[in-house]
């Protein structure tokens, strides 16, 4: 392996331009640098330099969509293959649990006695948590489930990220002295007043789960699922010999869609608006897919679930794609009269997801969709409160919530230090 990993290193310019850290990476992890030191076989310097700006080295290293993120901004890319970047973080990550190396903490006196409590535990929950610990702050993190992880402990499939993967990643973590409090929910055995009562700052980011409907008729009958919800508790149904359509064409999709076959379907298919090259989730997830026996109806829509208390099949419409004034990207457009039936068994929704309703009664400011408002630092309407990640809407990636995470806490630790 190591000899695999010197290889992909040589290949690397370690441009001074670095445009996959500046450009393409979400946490602005200096690529070059650590790679540079894998070339030199100097794995622990790789690790550090890593730490420098991310504490999910093992799972961003699997799971990115690199393509679009660093590798696609690679320099070796416009002309070829670019750089081997995820894998060679994954393998520094690895390298780092393997040998029990620790993230370093830069302890500022000051804050030894500064409290901060961290509400769900998630990517940007953990990652929070993490550079506010390592500056000597108190940090608790507080837990509706009885692992920590979030959708990455609950919403990837192990057949793309082991679970002894995360709770290594998490256990480095939790190693900085962060206490953790398990089965606390807001809005249920825990309440936002308490915590402020008790500490000096509170950073939200507990995700947003909860599958978006269509508004179509039928969605109300028995076998119609929320692919957030499906992956989160494994409350599937009995699939052997089923047909199940899944709806959606984001990485949620793909995972619910390769996960309902291993659980014994006998028809998948995954039926996306837009077409292929349009497709949110990652390239090499689709390929995965289709490889294992799932079919992808590209430019087709769903208009109508039909069944008497059930699920009995699906009315779709095929699309097409125009550009319309003032948008960047093609939309799609129903093809009137091209209407057809799909029998189906169940069908899953996998069109994105939104906050839980509770949130309206947290008594902070929400836009238009639920997301809970912040500003440039993250903080919200309570400036002693500060939320991220999906919480606050935007780019749904992992590295995309470890970076809220990240900045939160270093807003967090500049009015703590005044």
């Amino acid at each position: 392996m190591n000899e695999e990993i010197q290889e992909k290193s040589n290949y690397c310019l370690n441009c001074k331009i670095k445009p996959c850290s500046n450009k393409g990476c979400p946490l602005n992890n200096d690529i070059p640098a650590f790679i540079k030191k894998i070339k030199e076989q100097n794995y622990e310097e790789a690790y550090k330099i890593l730490s420098k700006t991310t504490v999910l080295q093992p799972i961003c290293g699997r799971i990115c969509p690199h393509k679009k993120q660093c590798q696609g901004s690679c320099v070796r890319g416009i002309k070829g293959k670019p750089v081997s970047i995820g894998e060679m973080e994954a393998f520094v990550g690895d390298y780092g649990i393997k040998n029990n190396l620790q993230i370093e903490k830069n302890v500022v006196e000051r804050l030894l006695d500064r409290k901060v409590a961290v509400v769900g535990g998630g990517p940007a929950g953990l990652t929070c948590a993490a550079f506010l610990a390592r500056r000597g702050v108190n940090v608790t993190i507080y837990e509706r489930n009885s692992f920590l992880g979030g959708l990455l402990m609950y919403g990837i499939p192990d057949f793309r990220l082991s679970k002894k993967i995360i709770e290594d990643t998490v256990e480095k973590i939790l190693n900085l002295g962060i206490d953790v409090k398990y089965n606390q929910e807001l809005g249920k055995n825990l309440r936002l007043e308490s915590l402020e009562k008790e500490y000096d700052y509170i950073y939200l980011a507990f995700g947003a789960n909860v599958s978006t409907k269509m508004g179509i008729d039928g969605e109300q009958l028995a076998g119609v699922f929320g692919g957030n919800e499906l992956l989160e508790k494994s409350g599937h149904p009995d699939y052997t010999g089923k047909t199940v359509i899944v709806n959606g064409g984001g990485n949620v999709a793909i995972d619910v869609a390769r996960t309902v076959k291993r659980k014994g379907a006998k028809d998948v298919i995954i039926v996306y608006r837009r077409a292929k090259e349009q497709m949110p989730a990652e390239e090499k997830e689709v390929e995965d897919a289709e490889k294992e026996g799932i079919k992808i109806w590209f430019q087709n829509n769903i208009v109508k679930i039909n069944g008497l208390e059930k699920v009995e099949n699906v009315e779709l419409i095929k699309t097409k794609l125009i550009q319309k004034e003032g948008e960047l990207r093609l939309s799609p457009v129903n093809i009137e009269g091209s209407n057809f039936i799909q029998n189906a068994d169940y069908v899953i929704m996998a069109l994105g997801a939104k906050t839980d309703k509770f949130v309206e009664n947290l008594n902070l400011n929400l836009d238009s969709k639920n997301y809970i408002c912040v500003n440039e630092k993250f903080q919200t309407s309570n400036p002693k409160i500060y939320a991220g990640g999906d919480l606050i809407g935007g780019n749904g990636t992992v590295a995309w919530a470890a970076r809220s995470g990240r900045d939160a806490a270093e807003s967090i630790k500049e009015f703590l230090e005044k």
